[in-house]
């Protein structure tokens, strides 16, 4: 089975995406997704994040992730230690998930693909482009976060160019209409690819 990997900064809408190649019948793993239940239900977890960020990692048993990020997003040395706790079980986890489907392909949806390595585990890459200022825009409208928080993340996130140039296919996600249009075209690039 190939495994397509889906990325793109903060806001670029890889959940749109992905959503499209759902309704195509391709099977999606969102990290992201996977990675905040692990970190709720994991005892592993919750004990070495805990050892790393202190006792008010996790309140009443929900992770406190305003308390995390405020750590992570200005030191990434912390970000860093996060990462090397939780992607290995990620990995794991997407494994077990892969071996459950019956399908050609599956997306796996990582918004750090490449800045955590996990491009080389990929047969096809599709990076998911958006502006800059529209990205935020879409963020702060979304979410109850602060400019310098989204700016924060995207400062941790390689540049689309970067991504771009180590891609397979590039969605520019503007105009949803189009953005289906591609995603059905890369759907069938990738499918004579493998037959």
């Amino acid at each position: 089975m190939k495994i397509v990997g889906l990325t793109g900064g903060i806001g670029s809408g890889k959940t749109t995406v992905a959503k499209a190649f759902s309704k195509l019948g391709v099977p999606v793993y969102i990290a992201d997704e996977e990675a905040k239940k692990l970190m709720l239900r994991s005892k592993i977890i919750k004990r070495k994040l805990t050892q790393l960020f202190g006792d008010e990692t996790y309140v009443n048993g929900i992770l406190n992730k305003e308390f995390i990020a405020n750590i992570i997003f200005k030191n990434k040395a912390y970000l860093q230690k996060m990462n090397a706790i939780i992607h290995p079980r990620i990995a794991k986890h997407f494994q077990r998930w892969v071996e459950k489907q019956k399908t050609v392909y599956v997306i796996k949806e990582v918004a750090i693909l490449f800045e955590n390595g996990g491009d080389k585990y990929c047969d096809f890459i599709v990076t998911v482009t958006v502006p800059k200022d529209v990205r935020l825009a879409r963020v702060l409208s979304r979410d109850t976060s602060t400019k310098e928080k989204v700016e924060a993340i995207m400062n941790n996130q390689w540049a689309d160019e970067e991504k771009m140039k180590r891609s397979h296919y590039v969605i520019s996600n503007i105009d949803l209409e189009k953005t289906k249009e591609q995603v059905v075209e890369i759907h069938k690039q990738i499918l004579d690819k493998i037959q």
